[in-house]
Formats: C-alpha cells, structure tokens, sequence
C-alpha cells in the first residue's frame, strides 16, 4: 500500500523526493525501476509500532521505530514532512516529543477536511485532546484558518465552532467561552455551527474538541460506507434495477468521485514545529497516495511558518489569550 502509492506520488511530482523507513529487506524488493534512483531512497528502522501498542511506551521504549526514524528525519531537515499509517496516538506523542510544539500553542490537534455541498471544509480536532478548554479551541481556530488560508488561498477563511444550536446561549461554558475569545479575535468568526452545517459548508473551519470531532469524523465515514453498501444492494436487486444501475452509471460515478472518503484521507498534525501527517490505518495505495500529496502541499504551501507567524503576531498584540507550553 505505501510503496506503490509512493512511487505513483513519485510519477505525478516530478520535483519531489522520498525516503522510505522501514525494514529495508522488506522494502528493497518492492522498489523495481525505482531501485537506485537519487529520488528515493530507504532508510532501515528495525522496529514497527504495533496498533495495540500503548504512545507512552512506544514513545519510550521503541526508539529504532519507522515511526520515531521518520520524524526524527523531519527534525534533522532531512526531510520536510513525515507521513505514517500507524498507531495514532503513537504519532502523535512522538511527533510532540520530537518536533516540539510551537511557541504560543500548548496542544496539538489533527485537522481533516470533509466534503460539503459547496466543496469541502476543514474540522479539528479530531481526536488529539478528549478535553479542552476555551484557549485551546481558540488556537485550533487560528492553526486551522491558517490552513485555509494557505493551502486553499483564501484570503479571509471563516470559522465556526461546533454547537447544538446557532444561537449564542446554547452550548456548555467551554463552547461559550470559546466562542466569547474567537468572537474577540480577528478570526473572521461565524459563530456556532450545528452538525448538519458542516456538510452545508456553514465555515470553511470548524473547531471542537477531539471526542466531539472524532465522533463526528467516524460517524460520517460509517455513514458513508452504509450508503455505498446500500446502493450497491439495492441495484443488484433484480434485473429492473440493474438496468437502472447501467444507466445511472455516470452520476453514480460522479457521487462516489465527489465523496470518496479516499479523496479526504490526510490529517495534518497542527501545532507542531514540523509537519506530520496522518493516513487512515486501513488505507489503500489510492488514499495513501492523497495522504502523501496533503503533505506535499502543506509544505510547498508554508503552513508552519503561516501558523508561527499569526500566532506571534496574535500574542504580541494580545488579541490571543495565550497558554504557555507545559514542561
């Protein structure tokens, strides 16, 4: 799955390069025409992060980890941007640990877009911080606008935060508050944000917690899977309906296109003084392959710098209640 979606990444993106990590008698094989090219080239890690495995101890006792190799990689200027398929939490302590966060930002937070019926919005976090207080869901309100507004060139991106209604009484204090510092920020701030807004593409971001957000997030993919699945039955359900499925082939293309979760796989790891990229565990070659080229595009598009530099400029002028980095 990694190997070919890197070498088809390779193919489409004449100017860029890769480094694969990992047990290189197991990778070496799978490299064909590719094998001693000066644009790819495979550096051994003898130890794998498994799924069950606990961040805390793989962040302490798997140093040798293709996980931990390739993010070291992106601290040592090797390499611009680590991708992984693995262990999330793992990830994510070892890319904190490594990468350190950024000055003014205390906790980072994955970012995903989803599709909407204007195109697409951007949502965190999604499963980093369970718990959150209002000063954090400020700054994933301001790392996620700069996203937007790097990587999608708008100039003024908005952002919503995730409530049980659009009226500003209704949600718990950390919601309100959240909104009170974002509403005071010069965010172009919407307001709330139900549920059903995110698929209207209400905002171009949309903050939470990560519970609510990864909720939220496997919610819509079981969603989507169910629907798919359905059709399918549907149309194979006598030969009526199989004709049906021959001639309603094109738009049923064009909708699985549209909101192919594949097309959205890629959660970037915000907050970080580097960036880290997160593939779905069950990715294929084609969605592994999207994964690989948000990474490309949020380098080529400066997302860290964009970041550090609004969050400097938001601290210094006090328009960000800032929350010092923990020890």
């Amino acid at each position: 799955m990694t190997v070919p979606a890197s070498l088809l990444f390779l193919e489409n993106h004449l100017d860029a390069s890769l480094i694969l990590v990992g047990r290189e008698e197991i990778l070496q094989p799978l490299l064909g025409k590719w094998a001693g090219n000066s644009r790819l080239r495979v550096v051994h890690a003898a130890e794998v992060v498994e799924m069950h495995e606990s961040p805390a101890l793989a962040l302490r006792n798997k140093k040798n980890s293709s996980m931990r190799v390739a993010i070291n990689l992106v601290k040592n200027g090797e390499a611009d941007a680590c991708v992984s398929a693995g262990n999330t939490g793992a990830l994510m302590a070892i890319s904190r640990f490594v990468l350190k966060m950024m000055p003014g930002i205390e906790r980072p937070a994955i970012c995903a877009p989803f599709p909407t019926a204007k195109g697409h919005t951007h949502m965190l976090d999604l499963g980093a911080n369970v718990d959150c207080g209002p000063e954090h869901l400020l700054q994933f309100g301001i790392m996620g606008a700069m996203l937007v507004a790097a990587m999608e060139h708008s100039d003024f991106p908005t952002v919503g935060i995730l409530n049980i209604g659009e009226e500003e009484i209704k949600g718990n204090e950390t919601v309100k508050s959240a909104a009170e510092l974002l509403r005071a920020s010069d965010l172009n701030f919407i307001g709330n944000v139900e549920g059903d807004g995110i698929y209207m593409g209400d905002a171009d971001v949309v903050v939470c917690d990560g519970f609510v957000g990864n909720v939220a997030l496997k919610t819509s993919e079981g969603l989507a899977q169910m629907l798919g699945s359905s059709l399918r039955t549907e149309f194979k359900r006598n030969w009526l309906t199989k004709v049906a499925a021959v001639i309603a082939m094109s738009v049923l293309n064009n909708f699985k296109k549209r909101f192919d979760h594949r097309r959205y796989n890629g959660a970037i790891l915000l907050g970080l003084r580097g960036i880290s990229v997160k593939s779905h565990g069950s990715a294929d070659a084609f969605s592994f392959g999207h994964a690989i080229s948000r990474a490309y595009e949020a380098v080529e598009n400066r997302v860290v710098e964009r970041i550090a530099a609004k969050i400097s400029a938001m601290t210094g002028s006090g328009g960000v209640a800032r929350v010092e980095e923990s020890a």
